[in-house]
């Protein structure tokens, strides 16, 4: 097999000196230059006066931009140059899987057939639409071992929620109230705060030397009171929980729940499912392992599969074939609707196409890059890098910048910032907290080997520049439209307007 192509990425050497800055379209502005003009009014005209409360019409005109179409396309396409996205940037943000859309899932997400259909009605009128969900919901079942799956939830924390109210609702009609979830202290952030929205008792549990979940810890921890044990597997530090039978098992003895929390399907997909390995809930993010644009605040999706226990409290409406018909019906104890309409509709069409496009083998097929390219890279990185846990991982894995923090003082946020000038976004960092200066890097499946050595290699470039310029790795970027920005400040008074 040839070697791929190296990518722009390949080339390691970063620019030094700040780009230009971008103006604003204001600046831009010329009096009377127009992009769009409108037809002439072929209605009666109204006096926004008459039509109006007197208090909201405006006095003058709406100072907006006069820039012509030219100015108009030139000035966004140049601020799209600066984005860093995983079209134009490899992008290793760990626990996130960034992996690359395939425009397919766009075109067939628009059809008309799709983006022509309104949530209000019939469903007489809709059996395409619902046969294919009803598929998905099948392919989820089957990907996950799972009885039912909602696809209703809008993201993985709303997925989380989601599993929490039917947990307390399962756990009332047995006639018990138990109050407490377990969590171990690599979870993600919004395990603790979802059960904390519903109303549960958090109690956290450590990680063992090699960074699982302790299975001691685990049986001290349970009692009459637990309600739900929340993991991640593998977990936040890329590694798999050797031990998550036996977990089951401890819990399910003291009449607890298991949660999977699904941020790292990615290295699952036709390897193992979750109900096999003891679970009674899982949600998935189709924004990361089912490869929907991921990032802006959506839209997302976190559907949650469930075991046949907790499949009489799923929320409503689910669809079910019922006499040669799709039907919308909610289940008897259903915790009610947790999203307008169905969900994230569109959204669930594009991780329909994935699945359908990949098949069973090509899904597996997924993992095993994902986990083939994590090794490979932390294999690459430990030469620069000390390696948190260095034990075979699955898709990602945690290097830390401890060592040279105390050699040079050079910490994790400078060795990300400085990665944009040699034109990578930075990993996650600082997470899992139980990693100092933790940086949390995910290839997945979609990057070449070109991409991967020169990421590495950049990498190796700025631990060489901390050890003898550690200045210039504390002041990067140096080649973005802007400098260091003091982030503190940023946060606490944001600055909105020109």
């Amino acid at each position: 097999m040839k070697e791929s192509i190296p990518t722009a990425e390949a080339e390691t050497q970063p620019v030094e000196g700040l780009l230009p800055v971008e103006p604003l379209l204001k600046e831009l502005s010329s009096s009377g230059r127009r992009a769009f003009e409108l037809p002439p009014l072929d209605v009666p005209a109204v006096d926004p006066a008459r039509a109006l409360p007197a208090d909201w019409v405006r006095r003058e005109p709406v100072p907006l931009p006069e820039v012509s179409e030219l100015d108009l396309v030139r000035h966004f396409l140049r601020l799209a140059h600066l984005n860093f996205s995983v079209e134009t940037h490899f992008y290793p943000l760990g626990s996130c899987t960034m992996k690359y859309n395939p425009k397919i899932n766009e075109e067939l997400s628009a059809l008309s057939g799709f983006t022509d259909l309104h949530p209000y009605q019939p469903e007489e009128s809709v059996q395409g639409m619902l046969g294919l969900l009803w598929e998905l919901e099948g392919l989820f079942r089957e990907i996950l071992g799972m009885a039912r799956v909602t696809l209703q939830p809008a993201a993985g924390a709303h997925g989380e929620f989601t599993a929490l109210l039917m947990t307390r609702a399962y756990h009332a009609s047995r006639g018990e109230k138990r109050r407490k979830v377990i969590l171990p202290d690599s979870a993600h952030g919004t395990n603790p705060a979802s059960a904390a929205l519903c109303g549960f008792e958090v109690v956290e549990i450590p990680s063992n030397a090699r960074g699982r979940v302790s299975l001691e810890a685990v049986r001290k921890a349970v009692d009459g009171e637990t309600a739900l044990l929340m993991m991640t597997n593998p977990n936040t530090l890329g590694l798999f929980e050797e031990e998550v039978l036996k977990i089951s098992e401890a819990v399910h003895a003291a009449g607890g729940l298991m949660y999977l929390d699904g941020a790292n399907m990615n290295a699952l997909l036709g390897l193992v499912r979750p109900g096999d390995m003891g679970f009674d809930m899982v949600h998935v993010n189709i924004h990361k392992t089912f490869s929907i644009p991921h990032g802006s605040g959506g839209p997302g999706g976190g559907p949650v599969g469930v075991g046949p226990a907790l499949a009489p409290f799923l929320p409503g409406p689910l669809v079910e074939e019922r006499e040669g018909a799709f039907r919308l019906v909610s289940p008897e104890q259903s915790i009610g609707r947790v999203r307008s309409f169905f969900g994230n509709v569109n959204a669930l069409i594009r991780a329909y196409v994935y699945i359908r496009a990949l098949g069973g083998a090509g899904l597996k097929r997924v993992a095993e890059g994902a986990i083939l390219n994590a090794n490979y890279l932390k294999a690459k990185v430990s030469e620069a890098l000390e390696i948190a846990v260095d034990e075979p991982c699955m898709h990602e894995f945690i290097a830390t910048a401890a060592p040279l923090k105390k050699a040079t003082g050079v910490r994790a946020l400078d060795i990300a910032k400085r990665l944009l000038d040699y034109g990578f976004y930075a990993p996650t960092i600082y997470f899992p907290l139980i990693v100092p200066e933790a940086l949390m890097i995910e290839p997945s499946e979609t990057e070449s080997r070109a991409t991967l050595d020169a990421f590495a290699e950049a990498l190796s470039r700025i631990v060489a520049e901390a050890r003898t310029d550690p200045d210039r790795v504390r002041r990067a970027p140096r080649n973005c439209p802007v400098s260091r920005l003091d982030e503190v400040q940023a946060a606490r008074e944001p600055d909105l307007r020109w």
